[in-house]
């Protein structure tokens, strides 16, 4: 097994590499196939996958932000991160083969994987981590630094040991590490960056306007990697995507969504391949000013949602209601708050106790980055409408967006794939002075709880504190989460071994392979 929170508890040493590498590959549980007569896996092959992205938005920096679903397949492919979504418990090792804490659980320890090397062949030192995490941790607008830790808190012992010290005691540490810790060579040059030698199971052999083509890398330090190369070709929209699998010309349709799923339904050919609690689908109401800064106001729209309606009519029912909590995939998620249900009368009278302006009308941004976003701005406009709230839904290009309203706009549309856990979310949007925190929300007794849950050296103390963070954020916060959507990926028959873990799990493609 990996180690996670319980194993904390009793870690005064840490796995080997194989063990961990054996959890993270996962088995049954983990994979997808046509059913019967698959046989066993085996080498060789090229996977043509869809992934959902505009040319216009590409990058190549694996510590900035990926609009595009084709970006961040091939950077997850290419580049490795410290830590990995599990099968079996939410952190697995990546390019860290093991970690330990110390007693007052600050400072950590994470011992890189043996043998590991970069796509050039020179071996990956702690020098190398250490740089590329003071690099994330530089980059504007990128996918944040790590929460509680300062550039200058990080650093190397030896070749093979990176050390990361938190600001308070934190169990959840290497949880924070399974996202955008892509690692770099030491000195990388941004203009260098399309072209830089990554440490994943995938090499790139050529990048063209978003499409790309990388093969194996053979020497893996995670193990046997089984396709020779993946094909990924980029689309502007979901039915493009699907229309291109149903007519043989890619194999898989990665992340296409529910409308796409229904289609497929009744295809005997196609596999349907679902990710429960992949993506949470919020809408960010700006809490730190502006029109949406009354908690009375923001209580008024979520009130004013009929989520129901929202899930079958966005997601085709490929979906779940939401209680305004990210993390709904994790264990510890508390499905004992009262769910929040639609109530006009309500709303109404939380406005007129707020003073709220209801003669003007307010623009919800949003984009079409991912199946079902803009959708549901549109119909989230109509929902609240019935409460007296004039929304026009305005949307962007992925750029525009993230230049001009992410973490700055008063109502905006967004998603997140990585919604296994409440902990981490909760230090990555809401936590005072987060760089992702989207809502502009600051809660001195939300970032108590935060430290509490995060400190604790017992079970029930760290559950206790997980129920009082999700209770603040239930009442509070700057998120309206009125749904999440599953996962949908469409594959081909001959398709087999797809990861079903959320995140970036789900760009693990070294176990995939072909019957054919």
């Amino acid at each position: 097994m990996d180690i996670t929170r319980r194993q904390v508890l009793w870690a005064s040493g840490a796995l080997g590499a194989a063990t961990l590498l054996a959890a993270c590959s996962g088995d049954g549980d983990s994979s997808s196939g046509a059913a019967g007569g698959a046989g066993k896996p085996r080498k060789g092959g090229t996977l043509r996958v869809g992934a959902l992205g505009r040319a216009s938005a590409v990058t190549r920096d694996p510590h900035g932000t990926q609009a595009n679903e084709s970006d961040y397949l091939v950077i997850a492919l290419v580049h490795d991160t410290l830590t990995a979504p599990g099968a079996k418990d939410n952190t697995a090792p990546r390019l860290a083969a093991s970690w330990r804490p110390s007693a007052d659980l600050k400072t950590w320890r994470f011992t890189l994987a043996e043998g590991a090397t970069f796509h050039d062949g020179s071996p990956v030192t702690a020098d190398d981590v250490v740089w590329s995490l003071k690099r994330l941790h530089g980059t504007p607008a990128g996918p944040s630094r790590l929460p509680g830790i300062k550039a200058s808190n990080i650093r190397a012992d030896g070749k093979d040991t990176v050390v990361i010290v938190s600001d308070y005691a934190n169990a959840e540490l290497p949880l924070i590490t399974r996202l955008s810790t892509f690692v770099l060579k030491k000195g990388t040059k941004d203009k260098d960056l399309g072209r830089a030698p990554g440490t994943g199971p995938f090499k790139l052999d050529w990048f063209r306007s978003g499409n790309a083509r990388l093969v194996r890398n053979e020497h893996w330090h995670g193990g046997d990697v089984l396709l020779d190369a993946v094909e990924v070709k980029i689309f502007e929209s979901p039915q493009a995507m699907s229309n291109a699998l149903l007519a043989g010309q890619i194999d898989l349709a990665s992340n296409v969504g529910a409308v796409a799923a229904r289609t497929a339904e009744k295809r005997k050919d196609i596999q349907i391949v679902r990710r429960p609690d992949d993506m949470a689908m919020p809408i960010v109401m700006r809490a730190g000013d502006g029109p949406f800064a009354d908690p009375k106001v923001r209580e008024a729209l979520r009130l004013a949602v009929d989520r129901k309606a929202m899930v079958e009519q966005v997601l085709s029912g490929y979906g779940t209601v939401g209680n305004d909590i990210l993390g709904t995939g994790d264990p510890a998620y508390d499905a004992g708050l009262p769910q929040r249900a639609r109530d006009l009368a309500k709303a109404r009278s939380l406005l007129k106790e707020a003073d709220f302006d209801t003669s003007k009308t307010y623009e919800l941004m949003t984009t079409e980055d991912v199946p079902g976003l803009a959708e549901s701005a549109t119909l989230f406009a109509g929902q609240v409408r019935e409460a007296g709230v004039k929304v026009q839904v305005v949307k962007q290009e992925s750029a525009t967006f993230y230049d001009k309203t992410w973490l700055k706009g008063d109502l905006y549309t967004t998603y997140w794939g990585t919604n296994d856990s409440v902990i981490f979310l909760a230090g990555r949007t809401m936590l005072s002075g987060a760089a992702q925190n989207e809502a502009g929300w600051r809660s001195e007794e939300f970032d108590a709880a935060y430290r509490k849950a995060l400190g604790a050296k017992d079970e029930a103390a760290r559950a206790k504190g997980l129920q009082e963070l999700q209770k603040i954020e239930h009442d509070s916060s700057g998120y309206l989460l009125w749904g999440v959507a599953e996962g949908i990926d469409l594959a081909a028959a001959p398709v087999h071994g797809l990861p079903k873990l959320p995140g970036y799990g789900r760009v693990q493609l070294e176990r995939a392979w072909l019957a054919r």
